[in-house]
């Protein structure tokens, strides 16, 4: 397995976050690594996504910083050269993956259904996204596509929080789970960096108890 998805696989979860200002950026990336998960996936939902990707790169070199919601090659460029080392986007969009694939860049596109799966393994990919997890039938979904599909595991993001996060991580075929209840756009306007360490921290107890460490 790429070594980035071992990182991944490691810290069991990827908190996805959204940012609106630069400025949150450092003390976000702080709070994360405080809390034991120095990984964050960076949407780049927003126009500050970029300069916050480089920012935490730089002031958090040891981070893993990924770019998320990823829908062009241009954006990819751009993640890449701020930091990001590695790119998630919402579906499987082959122009994208292709791009990614030949220049030797993690990518985990968004798959839902036999189709794009079979779409993302001619590409070679070990792991896609499934996306949006609990609108599209959850680990019960999962367990499914994984039967026919043997090698393949699983990132899910959407809908994922730590009422069933523990569900998630328990199936083997799970490399890790998105997700942005410790890093809600609510804490991180207001500043509360400090809650946000402590559901990080509660984030990483959760992957400990989910697979017995």
């Amino acid at each position: 397995m790429n070594s980035v998805l071992e990182k991944i696989q490691e810290l069991g979860i990827v908190p996805v976050v959204v940012l609106e200002d630069a400025k949150d950026a450092k003390p976000l990336a702080k709070a994360l690594c405080d809390g034991g998960l120095p990984c964050a996936e960076v949407t780049f939902r927003t126009a500050a996504a970029e300069e916050c990707i480089r920012i935490m790169a730089q002031e958090y070199p040891d981070m893993l910083i990924g770019a998320g919601t990823v829908l062009t090659t241009e954006q990819v460029d751009r993640a890449v050269a701020a930091g990001a080392k590695f790119i998630v986007s919402p579906g499987c969009n082959p122009k994208v993956v292709k791009y990614c694939v030949d220049k030797g860049i993690l990518i985990t596109p968004g798959c839902v259904t036999p189709s794009e799966i079979e779409q993302a393994l001619e590409f070679g990919l070990e792991v896609v996204k499934f996306f949006p997890a609990e609108p599209s039938g959850g680990l019960n979904m999962i367990k499914a596509l994984a039967a026919p599909y043997v090698g393949l595991k699983f990132m899910p993001t959407g809908g994922i929080g730590p009422d069933n996060v523990r569900d998630y991580l328990a199936f083997d075929k799970i490399v890790a789970c998105g997700g942005s209840w410790m890093v809600k756009g609510d804490l991180v306007k207001a500043g509360n960096f400090d809650k946000i360490t402590e559901l990080t921290k509660e984030a990483v107890e959760i992957v400990k108890e989910s697979r017995g460490k």
